[in-house]
């Protein structure tokens, strides 16, 4: 059934949901780098006394998470584009995870569970483990 998949003389279309899955990765892999980018940028536009109101997390930690945001949206996009150590995308995906899972449980303390980190984190995994295991970009030779 292998050399089925791979030799279109037989009459075997090749499978379709790959190039369904690449779509959804890369439309994932840019709206999360842009979420990211914004919301890092974002840590180190708005005033200090803002971001931390309700918190008891001190301003550089903010400022710690906004650069590591910025980074993570740049290593979404950046490795798999060029195609230059793909491997890094999954790598920032899971920092992202880490990140998100950190930033829905900082919320629980305040009265609130914010949904959007939740999904964002989610969002990550998806990434993460199709660029790991589903459709991994391969380097370019």
């Amino acid at each position: 059934m292998e050399d089925m998949m791979k030799n279109p003389e037989l009459g075997v279309v090749p499978r379709k949901p790959a190039k369904a899955l690449g779509m959804a990765l890369w439309a994932a892999q840019i709206i999360l780098a842009m979420l990211f980018l914004f919301a890092g940028v974002m840590k180190f536009v708005m005033p200090v006394e803002e971001m931390t109101r309700g918190s008891s997390l001190p301003g550089s930690f903010f400022h710690f998470i906004g650069a590591m945001e910025v980074l993570g949206a740049i290593g979404l996009v950046l490795p798999c584009l060029l195609r230059i150590s793909p491997f890094l995308t999954p790598v920032a995906a899971c920092g992202l995870v880490i990140i998100m899972a950190g930033a829905t449980v900082t919320s629980i303390p305040m009265g609130w569970i914010s949904l959007l980190p939740l999904f964002a984190g989610f969002a990550a995994a998806f990434i993460a483990y199709g660029r790991f295991k589903l459709l991994p970009i391969q380097p370019r030779q």
